[in-house]
């Protein structure tokens, strides 16, 4: 498979957000891009049914993917995700590895959404400054302007 644009990926992790929702989740999805363009993992947030607070998608993407996948592979590979990683997903992105970040919507514009709701008390704490305090170079690219609006509809009445 030849590489893809990152509006193509993001619509797919939109799609997986849309599942995770539709399974009783928050609508949250990941997916993991390998330097061919390969999708080799996909990922939901799976907190509140498998009943693990860590249970994000890209931080459950990133713990499976490190059982998986080398040090060494996983640099070579994007992490594409409906929304900016929190500081423990993007904590999780860094120790797996993972060596660049695509997001659909910034963690404002999902703060915005949720509100003050308790099941997600969002961070304001963009994942570029989390990295920037490590010791790895991890690109990060987003919000992706093609794909923010889809992101953030998937929301729509699941923070009411």
């Amino acid at each position: 498979m030849s590489y893809q644009s990152h509006e193509y990926y993001l619509r797919r992790a939109i799609e997986i957000s849309k599942e995770a929702r539709a399974a009783g989740n928050t609508p949250f999805g990941a997916l993991l891009v390998n330097k061919d363009g390969d999708i080799v993992m996909e990922q939901g947030n799976i907190e509140i049914t498998d009943k693990i607070c860590t249970g994000h998608a890209e931080a459950t993407l990133a713990a499976r993917a490190s059982h998986e996948f080398t040090k060494d592979f996983l640099w070579d590979c994007t992490l594409y995700t409906t929304a900016e990683p929190c500081a423990m997903c993007a904590g999780a992105i860094y120790w797996a590895n993972i060596g660049r970040v695509v997001y659909g919507m910034t963690e404002r514009r999902l703060l915005e959404l949720t509100g003050s709701n308790e099941q997600n008390p969002t961070f304001d704490l963009p994942c570029r400054e989390v990295f920037s305090r490590g010791q790895k170079a991890i690109e990060v690219v987003g919000p992706v302007p093609e794909v923010e609006v889809d992101a953030a509809k998937v929301h729509e009445g699941y923070w009411d």
